[in-house]
């Protein structure tokens, strides 16, 4: 701006010179040489008499119009090349640096409106405008930010839900079978009262799992944040708690199961529901893709249990770490009943409790899936 109103005196300057000259030139036309002369002559050599100006009837036209103009620009000459310069210094003020700025947060105003944040701000000087533009770069990467928590949080949610339906179909098909069982062979007689009372003895026990871990849910915000609740757990005890669900998921799936449980006077310290799920879960997959025989191998030792479950099927087709990704299925077709959560849960839970999930082929054939969870107290 300084700039150019210096440059617009300086110019205006030269072109009042120039008017008064070609001003002088027309009016030198009209005057009477001789008479000018002789009284510059009668004064004296350092006297300078003006050119008087000729009134307009005595200029032609074209004199009078150059006239008029010069008298014009020697008035106006100032404030027209000031506005003019003015409007030049903020023009280019403009273009160099309020232009590209603008157009960016115009356009990343945009993008943010469409919830597009995948891109980022390049103007990077140092000025007002500059300023502004890392401040929106800064709140662009906030929103993109919150918006990948929102994500998470969603996606957290939907696999809450989901492992919430999965998990609590092991307990419903436990019920099932002995509801089936009860109508089947109770008014035949073909089972007594003892064997009645201990079906209705189980199915409590299921329905009580089934309270607590719905209970368990409703408290949580997403499964990372479920608590182990610790207990002692022996061998003998665990092997009861298996067999009474191998019988039912036997005749659900018309699959053998043989459960090895190596005898042991340790107690192992730890959260029997979770490794009850785990459990369940494991053989879950084992019944669907197993051919005939499942074989689950029970350890225990005071500072480490391990389930191992064995199928006669086709084995693992996928990497070990895709398998046990959330929603994962291995067959089209079954994820129409199962969500894919069941070994991404058992790996979860086993993390959870210092151990790992360890999934592998068997060199006969089929597949080995290990279960290892550690002490807790």
């Amino acid at each position: 701006m300084a700039a150019a109103l210096f440059c617009s005196f300086l110019l205006s300057a030269v072109i009042a010179r120039i008017t008064v000259r070609t001003q002088m030139q027309i009016w030198w036309n009209y005057v009477d040489e001789e008479a000018y002369f002789k009284a510059v002559e009668s004064e004296g050599p350092n006297y300078v008499a003006d050119i008087p100006r000729p009134s307009a009837y005595e200029m032609t036209q074209s004199d009078h119009f150059v006239s008029e103009l010069c008298d014009f620009l020697q008035t106006y000459s100032v404030l027209i090349l000031s506005i003019a310069g003015s409007c030049g210094a903020v023009f280019l003020f403009y273009q160099n640096k309020l232009r590209k700025p603008m157009e960016e947060l115009a356009q990343a105003s945009k993008k943010i409106a469409e919830n597009h944040l995948d891109f980022g701000i390049t103007y990077e000087n140092k000025d007002e405008m500059g300023v502004l533009c890392k401040e929106f770069e800064r709140m662009r990467k906030q929103l993109a930010r919150n918006n990948q928590i929102l994500w998470r949080m969603i996606e957290e949610e939907k696999m809450l839900r989901a492992a919430i339906a999965h998990d609590i179909r092991a307990p419903l098909s436990v019920l099932k079978g002995y509801q089936e069982m009860l109508m089947e062979y109770l008014p035949s007689g073909d089972i007594n009262m003892g064997q009645a009372m201990e079906m209705l003895s189980e199915s409590g026990r299921q329905i009580e799992r089934m309270d607590a871990f719905v209970e368990a849910m409703r408290k949580l915000s997403s499964l990372e944040n479920r608590e182990l609740t610790a207990g002692d757990i022996s061998a003998r005890q665990l092997e009861k708690d298996i067999q009474a669900e191998l019988t039912i998921l036997e005749k659900e799936y018309g699959k053998q199961c043989r459960l090895q449980a190596l005898e042991s006077k340790e107690e192992f310290c730890g959260d029997k529901e979770i490794i009850l799920e785990v459990m369940e879960n494991l053989l879950s997959n084992a019944l669907r893709y197993g051919k005939q025989q499942i074989t689950i191998i029970v350890k225990i030792r005071y500072a480490e249990l391990s389930i191992c479950v064995r199928d006669d099927g086709a084995g693992f087709r996928e990497d070990a770490e895709k398998i046990a990704e959330a929603f994962y299925g291995q067959n089209v077709k079954d994820s129409l009943k199962h969500v894919g959560l069941g070994m991404y849960i058992s790996r979860l839970y086993c993390e959870k409790h210092g151990g790992k999930l360890i999934l592998e082929n068997d060199e006969q054939g089929g597949a080995v899936v290990i279960a290892i969870f550690r002490r807790i107290a």
